[in-house]
């Protein structure tokens, strides 16, 4: 008892120790959403699951958390951690980078899925407008850490509805700040005045920002030279202290302010996400972040009370879909604005349709503020915990959606692209579109000489052809596809493919079918060019040997000789070449006619 009482959360902390060690590889394993995992553990051993018979079977007493004041303590180290990682998010060049998507469509998800919540909350709820916004602005929050482990687990992240998602959940974390700055200064101005919201809100934001830029200064001048003073020889043990040091530091000076601490180690990470230790941090929290996340859910989980479910079905179902409902009707139209097509805008609206980690944070601080009554407040938590875990079901219905539509379009693309085929006649066919071979076009397009090309890369494809440019999907060494341009009747055929198999086979496949175009092809090296020629090219430009003749060309002309010298020079050097691979095709011919 001695020592329980010397350490009173030693059982709590062995606990999660425990369940985090078995949880985590089991439900990597059964390919499970951790956050989920992690909620449902929480309700299930937390007071209101199985920590309610804890004192009937002494049993459950030792292996559920059937006091949740006893794990307030982790859930605060939690919450910390959880800010920290994503401040470290939150760079200026980052937000710079997808400023459009970020501050354009972001913002006006926020303020659209607040402004509708909030009105059908002061209509329908509770017809108290501090309640009304408070839970608008916190349920226009979607999930970060479920949408992002979602897109990752499904290789998504990179995809146009990937990085869509990231940029509006990126504004959404800026989005905390301000309502962390509000819950705190309505619960100070008194709950239910609702005619001084406004100008309570007005003063807290002005106050709140002044602190924070204070904070930020301060932070700046200290935590980049104490950076790089005492982590200059990368020490683990003396970097993780500076991080420690950092977050709790910054969280100390921010609940001084009057602000939350949870805001302060926001800032930290901004803070250190400006700097070029950012890389080293990541790294050294990166084992903690799965554990530190598990802590935050876990606690989160044990204050669902899923007996709630039993009492308020009807109310906890219709707001859990009017949330999905309301958010994806608001976000799909916003994607599509921003450029994607519908089936992605739809996909991204159902992705990011559900509540958000910070809601359980905020709701928290608006109940114990009063600015929220405690029972609506649980019912409301339930509802977002319930949201989270139908979220992975509403990402496959979205991403089936997306895929279905974009196969449709991709369909009635290839119907276009054959009608607008069958039409090059007498053009340059180019296989191959990367650099030498965009260069050729654009040499050709001012001469106004027609041309059509082939590309293997479909992403490529799509951006180009969207902007006018006659490139289209397929490998040119397919017959049939040339047949459908009118090889026959094409002035030239040149290849720029990269690969030197790819080419060779190309230039047999079109000799055997055209045997009278003509065939300019692009090779590697010389022992290439020879292989091109004996089968069939034309014309052969090595690319080392262009290079090597420029290379001298500027070498001779820096040596005094005349321009006009150098470039006979050259011009014999090339026909040499060509005149050595004709003999080489010759000798090649020659030997299997005999």
């Amino acid at each position: 008892m001695q020592e329980q009482h010397a350490f009173p959360f030693l059982r709590e902390i062995l606990l999660f120790l425990a369940l985090a060690g078995i949880l985590i590889p089991l439900l990597q394993r059964l390919r499970i959403n951790q956050v989920l995992g992690f909620l449902a553990v929480g309700a299930l051993l937390g007071p209101f699951g199985l920590g309610r018979m804890a004192q009937d079977v002494h049993l459950l007493g030792l292996l559920t958390f059937p006091n949740n004041a006893n794990v307030a303590m982790l859930a605060e180290l939690g919450v910390l951690f959880l800010m920290f990682m994503i401040g470290l998010e939150l760079s200026a060049a980052r937000l710079w980078a997808m400023r459009r998507w970020v501050f354009g469509t972001g913002s006006a998800q926020v303020l659209l899925c607040a402004a509708l919540i909030g009105g059908a909350t002061y209509a329908l709820i509770d017809r108290r407008l501090d309640t009304a916004l408070v839970l608008g602005l916190v349920l226009s929050l979607s999930s970060t850490a479920v949408v992002m482990q979602l897109l990752a687990e499904s290789q998504r992240t990179a995809s146009r509805v990937g990085q869509a998602a990231f940029a509006v959940l990126m504004l959404q974390d800026l989005a905390v700040v301000p309502i962390l700055i509000l819950v705190k200064a309505l619960g100070k101005g008194g709950a239910g005045a609702d005619t001084n919201v406004a100008l309570i809100a007005l003063l807290a934001m002005a106050k709140a920002a002044g602190a924070i830029a204070v904070i930020y200064l301060i932070g700046g001048k200290v935590v980049h030279p104490l950076f790089r003073a005492f982590a200059r020889h990368r020490q683990p043990d003396v970097f993780m202290a500076l991080i420690l040091l950092s977050t709790f530091g910054i969280a100390a000076l921010s609940h001084l302010a009057g602000l939350s601490m949870a805001l302060g180690a926001l800032i930290a990470g901004v803070l250190l996400a400006e700097t070029e230790f950012k890389h080293e941090v990541e790294l050294m929290v990166e084992p903690f972040k799965g554990l530190l996340m598990g802590l935050f859910f876990m606690t989160v989980g044990m204050g669902m009370d899923p007996l709630q479910i039993v009492q308020a079905p009807l109310w906890l179902a219709c707001a859990v879909l009017g949330l999905v409902l309301l958010k994806g009707v608001v976000i799909a139209p916003l994607l599509r604005l921003g450029g994607l097509p519908w089936g992605r805008a739809l996909e991204g609206g159902l992705l990011l349709g559900q509540g958000g980690e910070f809601a359980f944070i905020v709701i928290g601080d608006a109940i114990a503020a009063q600015l929220l009554d405690g029972a609506l407040g649980a019912r409301v938590m339930l509802a977002v915990g319930l949201s989270l875990f139908i979220t992975p079901l509403l990402a496959r219905i979205g991403h089936a959606i997306g895929e279905r539509s974009a196969a449709h379009a991709h369909a009635e693309q290839a119907h276009r692209d054959d009608n607008e085929l069958e039409q090059a006649r007498g053009r340059v066919i180019i296989a191959g579109f990367g650099r030498v071979g965009q260069q050729l076009a654009k040499l050709l397009a001012a001469q106004n000489i027609p041309y059509v090309a082939f590309e293997n890369d479909a992403k490529m494809v799509s951006r180009l052809h969207a902007d006018g440019v006659p490139v289209y999907f397929g490998n040119a060494a397919r017959p049939e596809l040339l047949r459908r341009v009118h090889a026959d009747e094409a002035p030239a055929i040149v290849l720029t493919m990269d690969h030197p198999p790819s080419a060779l086979q190309a230039v047999r496949g079109i000799r055997r079918e055209f045997p009278h175009v003509q065939l300019y092809a692009r090779s590697r090296d010389e022992k290439h060019a020879r292989a091109l020629k004996q089968a069939g090219a034309n014309v052969v430009v090595p690319e080392t040997l262009e290079a090597s003749l420029q290379l001298s060309a500027f070498v001779l002309e820096g040596m005094g000789l005349d321009e006009r010298v150098v470039d006979d020079i050259v011009d014999r050097e090339r026909d040499q070449f060509a005149a050595a691979l004709d003999d080489a095709r010759t000798r090649e011919r020659d030997e299997r006619d005999v």
